[in-house]
């Protein structure tokens, strides 16, 4: 329940149609980066009804509120392009971790996403609706999108179709490759998800059933995906020993489907990876050059985070969790899995032989409550503390956990991170939900990216290390991912654009969160607003819940509804 104070500062937002005012807010004396790289310059900022009316001296102008942003910069709302909050936006629609952050705006939707469901992939999330205490109302992208806009949200948010989930909602969890007749059928799913909103579709191919798909496949539903106008985002097939293997196919998907082309995470995992970033870049501005458009994103820290089971091999997915779980307790399968885990391959994405060892490996969110304790402990002290192996501590985690595990791995360079980050096509990501330090998602031990990642670049990469100007950090923050999204009508500072803004000290900005203590909120936010309405007040969450759905230019209103605001081309609504 909100506050009484919060009613009383909620009410300031009138729109101008109904107060003698020339604007709602005026954000005046700041240096304004509007986000296309260019540098800051001073002007004020009007808004009228959640846009963006003016920028330029407002001094005699009035406003039902003024804000004063001496010494701050005013800039638009970040972009997550992969904010994985699908879930946890039903929970706490206000997400601390990403505002505290500036994010104003998420994209999700990794491989699996959370339509289009039958009752087998239902089955198969059950494990994730109880972790969240929540039930499901919805079977496609339609439903879930309606129980966000009753529910209200404190960000914008989009997703992708992911190929997985067609997959399993058609072919099943089973190793083998899709008839024809399933492919159409995918297809048509494809088409369906995007008609209603999504974004483009997307892959996750190191997790299973998503590695059982062949290129031809993906390049099919790609296809399907380009013709309503949208993009092919992926985590590609390895980012370790086989990473150019996968880069190619990635490159020959964008090509062959005729799809804009987002590379989620990039990195060169594995510690005999190190140093390969300058070749993969050089690939990537090679195919950019031969007119494929194809870019990426990065969360810039050196541990990426994962689902436990990552480290199995594909084949002893085949069926889904609990076949897993079942090869897991025979000994003759888990002595064949421990096998090929311990044997270095470019067949699979092998992380086992990617990290270091078992120090470099740091249990995070457990979904059983049995095994909360573990949480923040290494994979090496968890197996020391048990008096079992590493591996038969992995594997025994999995079983008590019905595989649901997740854990950090600290296997990449800073090197190849920052060479990365500093790539005029690279944007930002969290790959983490929207969480809270308190609540049922307090209880959950995150990768500190999930609280830290955009003032982490702002503290580190432009600040202490000055890596890249603020203009240019802005920019990847903001108006690069908004071109990648084709979000039209955000991400620039610019009159008639909806007035998702922050406010923030550029010599204060930074991130609290650590792989030790995650829960942590980013510091140095003083205003956020998402379409006009502070969700962040002079450092303070305000519980406003102002976010919108943001659909894809496939999008196409359900009849008898029309669309209450135009996005990008006039494609995407509001409501």
């Amino acid at each position: 329940m909100r506050t009484l104070q919060h009613l009383a500062f909620l009410l300031l937002w009138v729109p101008a149609a109904f107060a003698a005012t020339d604007y709602d807010l005026i954000i005046e004396h700041g240096h304004v980066i509007d986000g296309t790289g260019a540098p800051w310059y001073a002007a004020d900022v009007g808004i009228r009804a959640g846009r963006i009316a003016a920028i330029g001296r407002l001094k005699g102008a009035t406003a039902a509120r003024r804000i004063d942003a001496s010494g701050k910069v005013v800039a638009p709302g970040f972009i997550d392009m992969l904010g994985q909050s699908e879930f946890t936006l039903l929970v706490n629609p206000q997400v601390p971790s990403k505002i505290f952050q500036g994010i104003t705006t998420e994209i999700t939707g990794e491989g699996e996403s959370i339509a289009p469901l039958n009752d087998e992939v239902a089955k198969n999330l059950a494990p994730q609706f109880a972790h969240f205490d929540l039930t499901h109302d919805w079977t496609d992208f339609a439903g879930y999108f309606a129980r966000l806009q009753k529910q209200g949200i404190g960000i914008n948010f989009g997703s992708y179709v992911g190929a997985t989930t067609v997959r399993e909602m058609v072919v099943g969890y089973g190793q083998r490759g899709a008839s024809a007749e399933e492919l159409q059928k995918m297809q048509s799913l494809v088409a369906d998800a995007m008609r209603q909103g999504a974004m483009g579709v997307s892959t996750a191919l190191q997790y299973a059933p998503a590695p059982y798909a062949s290129t031809e496949e993906l390049i099919a539903l790609s296809k399907t995906a380009s013709e309503y106008g949208g993009i092919y985002a992926t985590h590609m097939r390895s980012e370790g020993d086989a990473i150019f293997a996968a880069l190619d196919e990635t490159i020959r998907i964008g090509r062959e489907a005729h799809i804009p082309v987002e590379i989620w995470h990039l990195k060169t995992g594995g510690v005999a990876n190190f140093g390969l970033m300058p070749e993969v870049i050089a690939r990537i501005n090679r195919a950019r050059a031969s007119g494929v458009e194809i870019a990426a994103n990065t969360y810039a820290y050196t541990a990426w985070y994962n689902d436990f089971s990552a480290f199995i091999p594909a084949w002893a997915h085949d069926g889904g969790d609990a076949q897993l779980i079942a090869r897991l307790k025979d000994p003759a399968m888990r002595a064949r899995i421990r096998q090929e885990m311990q044997t270095p391959s470019a067949a699979w994405d092998n992380e086992w032989d990617e990290v270091p060892g078992p120090e470099a490996i740091l249990v995070t969110t457990v979904f059983s409550p049995k095994l909360a304790d573990i949480q923040g402990h290494s994979l090496a002290d968890i197996a020391k503390a048990r008096g079992t192996d590493p591996i038969d501590t992995l594997f025994d985690i999995l079983i008590e956990d019905n595989a649901k595990t997740e854990a950090a791995m600290f296997a990449m360079s800073e090197p190849d991170v920052a060479l990365a980050a500093v790539q005029p096509w690279v944007s930002f990501c969290n790959d983490s939900a929207g969480t809270a330090p308190d609540g049922l998602l307090g209880k959950e031990f995150p990768h500190p990216r999930a609280y830290g990642t955009f003032p982490r670049v702002l503290r580190k990469y432009v600040r202490e290390e000055q890596r890249m100007s603020l203009e240019e950090a802005i920019r990847k923050f903001t108006s690069l991912p908004a071109s990648r999204m084709r979000l039209g009508d955000r991400g620039v500072l610019k009159a008639g654009l909806w007035a998702d803004i922050v406010v923030f000290d550029p010599q204060t900005i930074a991130d609290q969160a650590t792989y030790t203590a995650p829960k942590q909120l980013s510091v140095g936010m003083q205003w956020v607003l998402v379409n006009g309405v502070p969700v962040i007040a002079d450092g303070v969450a305000t519980q406003a819940l102002p976010g919108q759905v943001l659909r894809g230019p496939g999008y196409q209103p359900s009849k008898g509804k029309a669309a209450t605001g135009n996005f990008h081309s006039g494609t995407s609504s509001l409501n």
